[in-house]
Formats: structure tokens, sequence, C-alpha cells
């Protein structure tokens, strides 16, 4: 074969599919790394570049991109789901019909780790998540509605408010118990405790309205709060975290989302302790505290079955609890995404199923008696 055909042939072979820009964004700037892959999965850096994370920042972005980006290829823009400094971008993107992919941080993390990258830093988060773009046909990015975005803010600032009473009520408790006691402070956190206690019951009514105003919201919600112990708040709260699940395939990521995961110390013959990550949205796992406590003291069979297992397993009650949050968040997730409404007689209708003699049994004593 000739220098030239073999030149043809390996051309037409690297054929570019897409350009992927990977973004890894902060509060006051954003770093850009643009990449295109071939037809024989090579991922070349193309670019990268700094950004001020404001409107003009994003303005620049989108005119480089377009400089960069020369072919008329697919174009793919990447970034993590964390904390709120992606939010105004990603909407800015999503306004300019750019096809923008929104990846979660425990997803990003595993494949950055997954390439063997001992260092980190944001222009490598950058290139890692061009990279990932490139190699993965990742959905794209659904917009949460108006009321979502509202809802969440408002159970974030119902959360801040009790947080905050929490302190001043510690405060007050400590000036109480002190050898001086100084009155007009205690008058003082006293009042500020009132003023918490009125904000706080602003709030729920907040979150009653914004429930009301959308029926299918409200209906799916009403399922869901049959479960006893489990309330309004605590369920608004997930679907505002999460924009109602749309970011999830499965319950796994969920979990992991939530940092509900499981993490092993375990190697030969050394088994050390196993415990939750932590390392995912601390405000699911705040809601779903005290409802853990409610669903098992309200005799829910499902949770209150499993609560004892873990508990006569573990002999730790907290290691049961967290078991029971975990279960009642991808109960939240199964009947969100069934639409389903909550059945506290399933548990009994499963091991039936999978037990007739049970069954049989119990019919038995019933015709004794």
């Amino acid at each position: 074969m000739s220098k030239e055909k073999k030149k043809k042939t390996i051309s037409k072979q690297t054929m570019l599919l897409k350009y992927s820009i990977g973004n890894d964004i902060s509060k006051d700037k954003f770093d850009a790394c643009i990449s295109s892959i071939d037809s024989m999965q090579y991922v070349k850096v193309i670019a990268t570049r700094s950004f001020s994370n404001t409107k003009k920042g994003f303005e620049s972005y989108l005119g480089w991109v377009t400089r960069k980006c020369k072919l008329e290829l697919p174009v793919v823009h990447s970034m993590e789901a964390t904390g709120v400094y992606y939010e105004k971008f990603a909407w800015y993107l999503h306004r300019s019909d750019e096809y923008l992919n929104v990846i979660l941080p425990n997803k990003a993390k595993k494949y950055l780790q997954s390439l063997g990258l001992k260092t980190k830093n944001d222009k490598i988060d950058a290139r890692g998540l061009s990279r990932m773009g490139a190699e993965q046909n990742l959905s794209r990015w659904e917009a949460p509605d108006k009321n979502m975005m509202e809802l969440r803010s408002v159970t974030r600032q119902r959360e801040h408010l009790q947080e905050t009473r929490t302190q001043i009520n510690n405060q007050l408790h400590a000036l109480q118990s002190g050898e001086y006691i100084n009155k007009e402070l205690i008058k003082q956190q006293r009042a500020i405790i009132a003023m918490l206690d009125r904000q706080i019951k602003e709030t729920f009514k907040m979150i009653e309205r914004a429930v009301k105003s959308d029926e299918e919201l409200k209906e799916k919600i009403e399922k869901i709060t049959v479960i006893k112990g489990l309330g309004l708040v605590s369920v608004a709260t997930v679907i505002a975290e999460t924009n109602g699940f749309k970011l999830f395939a499965n319950q796994r990521q969920l979990v992991s989302y939530s940092g509900y995961d499981v993490i092993e110390n375990q190697s030969g013959k050394h088994v050390g302790k196993t415990k939750i990550s932590k390392r995912g949205n601390a405000h699911i796992r705040r809601i779903l505290h005290m409802p853990a406590f409610s669903v098992v003291s309200n005799n829910e069979p499902i949770f209150k079955n499993l609560y004892e297992r873990v508990f006569d397993n573990t002999k730790q009650k907290m290691k049961g609890y967290v078991a029971v949050q975990r279960k009642l968040l991808i109960m939240i997730y199964t009947l969100w995404r069934k639409n389903e409404k909550y059945d506290n007689k399933y548990y009994f209708k499963k091991k039936q199923d999978e037990h007739p003699e049970m069954q049989s049994k119990s019919s038995s004593f019933r015709s004794v008696a």
C-alpha cells in the first residue's frame, strides 16, 4: 500500500466525533478544558483557560468555545453538582440551548481516580471532566423548575433557623447556669428564640404553599406521608435536594449522593469498623434523622423490623437508626418514581408470599380459636 493511500485510510479511521468541555467551578472562577475524541477513542486536549464565575465570564467562555471548536461536531459541556456555585453557569448554558450534563460528585470522583491521577487541582479536575464527557454518553441535564428551586431555598432556610435556635438555646442555658446571672442578656436570648420560632413557623407555611401550588408534587407527597412519623417537611426537603430524583438512574446513586454508602475497613485478618461515608448531601441526612426515630416508635413494620434486626446484630442503637434513615430515603425514592401510595402491610404480604406455610399456620390458629 502506498504512503498516500495509507494516510487517507488512517484519516478516515481517526475521524473526530465530538468536542467535550470539562468545567471545574469554584466561588469566584472556573477552569475549563476543551478536548476532542476521534473514532479510535483517542482523547486530545485542545485548550485550557480560566474564567470568572459571572455572566461576563460565561459570555467569554462561549465565545472561546466557538473559536476553538471549529468543526461542525457535537459540543458537550460537563460540570459537577457541587454546592450552589455551579448553578448560575448551568442555567446560563441551559438557556443558551447548549448540551450540558451535570455529574454527581461521587461519580466524577470515581472516574478521576480510575485515571490514576496522583495530583488534584482545579485544572486537572477540569481535564478529567473533559475526558469523562468525551468518553461517556452522559445524559442531558434537566433544569429544575422554579417551584422546586424555591422549595429548596425555603427548606434550607428552615434548617438554618433550627440550627441557630439550638445554638441560642444552648447559650441561654449557659447564662442561666452561671454563678452570676445577667437578666438582661437572658431576656435578649429569649427574644431571639421567640423570633426564630415565628420564622420557623412561617417557613412551614411557605413549604405548604409551595407544595399545594403544584398538583403533581402535592399528590405524590401525600402518598408518601402516609408513613407514620414521616412528615411534609422531611419529604419536601428530600425531593427539593434531589430535584425530584432527576439526576439518579438507580437507588445506588441516590444512596451514594446522600452519604449513606457503606465503607468497609477490612484487609486479611484485620477487620475494622464499617460505617457510612457521610460524603454526600448533608441536608438529606439531617432531615431524615428524627423521622427514623419516629417511624420506629410508631411501629411501622418495615422500619421497626429493620431496626430490630440491625440492633440484634450490632448491639448499637444508632446503627439501627441509620439503617432506617437509608431505608426511608429508598422508600421515598421508590414511591415517588412509581407514584404509589405507601402500604404498611406490604412487609407482611411479602413474607407470606415468600413463606406460604405461615399463611396456612395462621389460618389454622384462627380456626382453633
